[in-house]
């Protein structure tokens, strides 16, 4: 793996792990996390040894506690949309290829609820908050925060979260339906590298176009979807695992998929 100044990557078996790692900043998204993201997301991108990645925060406070703020002085209307016009963090992991999981281990806010979001299923501590704040300092949320929440969330609970800027403890956010699953703090790691590592056994191609169908269904109506639902599942019908998929099943054993 390449060497960064703001996160960690490592791989534990079929899973990689890429931890923003500026505990001092309470792990804030600088243009170097994002730089430095977006190129191991295209690492792990290529790296067939890699089938499910999980994002986290280094330390017990914060899984990302938002943008780094003092980048935003100085900032144009005009650099700013630029900018997120551009190839965002948030955008390079909603696009993803593989399956990515957010491990939220504190404080989850504004950008950082905002990455949480473009990832695939989040799982918390009991101690997690999330927010989107950017309210208080007289913006809006601009990585996909009245987007992707809204759609995941449902408008009603998304506006309340963007006009009060308010934290929700990891409860609420279980019960809005915000996180998938929520743990123990002691227990966060292990519990969501369970997950992931579940998910790793499964057939590569498969997951990437499960993810890519689930993904159109916030974009399209239910008859677009239903098309390209049944356009996905034909593909898989193409490949060597969706062969050693049913040999197992009827062999009764584990399938061993190879991506191909």
């Amino acid at each position: 793996m390449s060497n960064y100044e703001t996160i960690t990557v490592e791989k534990e078996g079929k899973v990689g792990v890429i931890t923003i790692n500026r505990p001092d900043k309470l792990n804030a998204l600088s243009s170097a996390v994002h730089r430095e993201s977006i190129a191991a997301l295209d690492d792990l991108r290529k790296d067939d040894g890699v089938r499910v990645v999980v994002i986290t925060g280094s330390g017990e406070k914060a899984f990302i506690a938002g943008a780094d703020i003092s980048e935003f002085e100085g900032k144009t209307p005009v650099t700013q949309r630029d900018t997120f016009h551009e190839k965002t963090l948030f955008n390079s992991i909603d696009t993803f290829p593989k399956p990515v999981i957010a491990m939220v281990n504190g404080f989850c806010l504004g950008g950082g609820n905002e990455l949480a979001l473009a990832c695939d299923l989040r799982v918390c501590s009991e101690t997690a908050k999330f927010s989107q704040p950017e309210i208080n300092l007289g913006i809006i949320p601009g990585g996909g925060g009245t987007q992707r929440l809204t759609r995941l969330v449902g408008e009603g609970r998304s506006m309340e979260m963007c006009l009060t800027g308010d934290m929700i403890d990891a409860e609420t956010a279980y019960r809005f339906g915000l996180v998938n699953h929520v743990y123990p703090a002691a227990e966060l790691r292990a519990k969501t590298m369970e997950l992931a590592g579940k998910i790793a056994e499964k057939a590569p191609i498969a997951l990437q176009l499960a993810k890519e169908a689930v993904k159109f269904a916030s974009k399209s109506n239910l008859d677009e979807g239903l098309r390209r639902e049944v356009d996905l599942f034909a593909i898989c019908f193409s490949t060597e695992d969706k062969k050693e998929g049913v040999s197992a099943f009827l062999e009764k054993r584990k399938p061993d998929f190879k991506g191909k």
